[in-house]
């Protein structure tokens, strides 16, 4: 079969293209399918409920390289009731697990902070696993802007 310059260039540009979109559109489904693989695994087959933690981020990060991110959960922190481990997720960057915090009922609060480095403008999530399986979670989003100029 001969082919000519048009379906030539035609053929180029549809190669072009599908490598183009390709390109962008599979990391974003891998990057979702990853962030939902951590939640299902961290919470172990528990019904996730929002309540109990409280992320405090900044709206705007003016410096991505530093960004503080803290959380607190509401438990008495007793034998019977306290939070044993903590998962702060970076929706956005190519390593999605930013920290992971273990607590124990002698810990006396459950809350930490921290300075990440975020990629993009993104979500932040915070997980806590409670001693009885329960999981609570909340989520933040920060806009990262490239030199205070509000990109």
């Amino acid at each position: 079969m001969q082919m000519n310059r048009r379906q030539i260039c035609l053929l180029g540009f549809g190669a072009t293209m599908a490598t183009a979109l390709g390109g962008n559109v599979v990391p974003a489904i891998a990057a979702e399918t990853e962030f939902d693989q951590v939640v299902k695994e961290f919470a172990g087959g528990a019904e996730i409920a929002s309540g109990r933690i409280s992320l405090t981020t900044p709206e705007i990060a003016e410096n991505g390289n530093t960004v503080p991110v803290a959380f607190d959960v509401e438990s008495a922190m007793t034998a019977d009731d306290y939070v044993s481990e903590v998962l702060v997720l970076a929706k956005g960057n190519p390593q999605i697990g930013v920290a992971r915090f273990k607590f124990s009922a002698l810990s006396g609060e459950a809350s930490a902070s921290t300075r990440i480095r975020l990629a993009k403008t993104q979500d932040i999530v915070a997980i806590a696993k409670m001693s009885d399986g329960s999981v609570f979670m909340d989520t933040k989003t920060i806009k990262v802007t490239i030199g205070g100029c509000g990109g």
